[in-house]
């Protein structure tokens, strides 16, 4: 009973750590699939993950922080979609930009809004695990205790891989996302608008990037702390380019992240006699195996990264 116990607590932590990487992973493959490259993911979540707990704490309701999370997600990707977009500038570059400056907007505002630093105070939470209607869950044999240590953010991750897949795969504007990240002169040459597309798609990055980013604020620990995303944005681009930029193949390579953070986890509670360093850096280091074994097996879209000029030659 002890050891099913064990494995049941392991999946429920890895499913609840990979599910904000599912969600920056889906906003990855959908800007990528049009052809931006989207390294500001990382700070897109600190931008969400603050958003959330300030209008929480400013409203009351934390679902009005998920709503504002989302809103200044796609502001923030608004920057990239400008500078990559429409001033055709370097995407990386950008995106790296916009990391720096979340970093340093959001230890600025914390000291003025709340004249501290390190960390918000603690913010309503009532985002309880298996919302009104899910309950039935909990009654399943064996994996009742699984289900009944979820968030409904994980819920909505997961609800979101089936649509990313259905919106990517099998509607129009699916195939003119993937066409306009294979070949934007060719769209562009039935008619596809490849900056409305783009910038749309990168929108989109920006709301499930700052979505992913609440889940770990108001959806975990219910307060903002400097630092606590902690690379997951990079991870979550390691996952969409594991999973070839597939929303399926990105949610099972997240799944994987979340158990190797799930079992560092382990390893600290159970204290394994290793140093503190060596566990903290598990995820990380299985991040970049995974990676070198999908060199040059993953081919991203042929026009992924690269600026695109309305009627150039």
């Amino acid at each position: 009973m002890a050891e099913g116990a064990i494995i049941i607590a392991v999946l429920a932590s890895a499913i609840r750590l990979a599910t904000p990487l599912i969600l920056a992973a889906l906003g990855g493959v959908f800007s990528e699939r049009s052809g931006v490259v989207n390294i500001g993911l990382e700070g897109i979540m600190i931008i969400g993950a603050f958003s959330a707990v300030l209008f929480t704490h400013i409203t009351g309701n934390p679902w009005l922080g998920v709503v504002a999370a989302m809103i200044f997600g796609m502001l923030t990707a608004s920057i990239l979609a400008v500078l990559a977009i429409n001033l055709r500038g370097n995407q990386i570059i950008a995106g790296v930009a916009i990391n720096l400056l979340a970093l340093s907007l959001s230890a600025f505002l914390l000291e003025l809004i709340w004249k501290r630093s390190g960390a918000t105070p603690s913010v309503p939470h009532a985002l309880t695990t298996n919302p009104k209607g899910l309950e039935f869950l909990e009654k399943i044999p064996v994996l009742g205790d699984l289900f009944s240590k979820f968030t409904p953010f994980v819920y909505i991750a997961f609800i979101l891989v089936g649509v990313t897949y259905y919106v990517l795969f099998k509607t129009p504007l699916g195939l003119r996302i993937r066409a306009v990240g294979e070949h934007p002169r060719a769209a562009e040459t039935v008619g596809i608008s490849v900056y409305k597309i783009r910038w749309l798609c990168v929108l989109i990055s920006g709301l499930l990037a700052g979505l992913a980013g609440a889940s770990l604020s108001i959806g975990t620990i219910s307060l903002f702390r400097e630092g606590m995303i902690a690379g997951q944005g990079f991870i979550a681009l390691a996952a969409m380019i594991f999973g070839k930029w597939h929303p399926v193949g990105a949610m099972f390579a997240c799944l994987f992240f979340g158990l190797t953070s799930a079992i560092q986890i382990l390893a600290q509670t159970i204290g394994i006699d290793w140093a503190p360093e060596f566990l903290l850096m598990i995820p990380y280091v299985a991040t970049i195996v995974a990676l070198v074994g999908v060199v040059g097996k993953a081919v991203a879209p042929a026009s992924d990264g690269l600026p695109y000029e309305k009627g150039e030659k």
